[in-house]
């Protein structure tokens, strides 16, 4: 049958016709496939992995303001944390009972500020559903002391923090504008701080106190992944013994 046929052009026709009706009777095939994309990343962000940025100096030198990082959520269900590890967290507003008043905000109202340009929407922000990011210092069991200019001991013994560069100023006296700390950390509970000593609203001045309740965690931070020249795993400090 030769192609200039009537009857193979009708053929051909026919044979075409069923994809396009196809096509035409899945309407929202575009919109389920746009659903089940966002479920997948929501479920990834919420369970398994997200990306975070830094929005303040209380991390540096390490962690530069803008950095953005990736945080696992895995790590934390597996074993306890480990000092010198890097968490992202729950705000103190969520945690803090002075901060938080009678009325705790609830997951579904955080998951929809933090959902992508929803959250950056005039209005919507909540301190309650901010993220925190600091560094372990203290482990449940631990006596945990900062002095005023910001260095830490643990059960009597100075700690050491190569990732801190920049401690409180003090005078002659030892005198200086950062809260002192002196605390024996319970179960459960964990001390964090900014490697920025003089610039980090860490568990030195929360109103309610220096724990951060292992709950509250959201993951460990892990990899840097912006800016490019800088980009890889997060150097692990050394550990100091239990």
């Amino acid at each position: 049958m030769s192609p200039s046929d009537p009857q193979a052009d009708d053929g051909a026709r026919d044979e075409a016709q069923p994809h396009a009706e196809a096509r035409e009777e899945s309407p929202w095939a575009f919109w389920r496939s746009v659903l089940i994309t966002l479920a997948v990343a929501l479920g990834i962000r919420q369970f398994l992995l997200e990306a975070r940025y830094i929005p303040s100096g209380s991390m540096l030198p390490g962690l530069q303001l803008q950095d953005r990082l990736l945080v696992e959520k895995i790590t934390f269900r597996q074993r306890p944390p480990k000092r010198g590890e890097v968490v992202v967290f729950r705000s103190p507003y969520h945690f803090d009972p002075i901060l938080t008043g009678p009325i705790k905000p609830g997951g579904l109202s955080c998951l929809l500020v933090n959902l992508p340009l929803i959250g950056s929407l005039p209005g919507l922000q909540q301190p309650a559903c901010d993220a925190y990011i600091k560094r372990v210092i203290a482990l449940p069991g631990e006596r945990v002391v900062a002095d005023p200019s910001g260095r830490v001991s643990i059960n009597g013994r100075p700690l050491d923090e190569p990732y801190v560069r920049n401690y409180c100023p003090v005078d002659r006296q030892g005198v200086g504008p950062c809260r002192t700390l002196d605390v024996v950390v319970p179960p459960g509970h964990l001390v964090v701080m900014g490697d920025n000593r003089a610039n980090s609203w860490d568990a030195r001045f929360w109103p309610g106190g220096p724990l951060l309740p292992e709950s509250e965690l959201i993951g460990r931070a892990f990899w840097r992944f912006f800016p490019f020249s800088s980009a890889g795993p997060l150097p692990e400090p050394n550990q100091m013994d239990r």
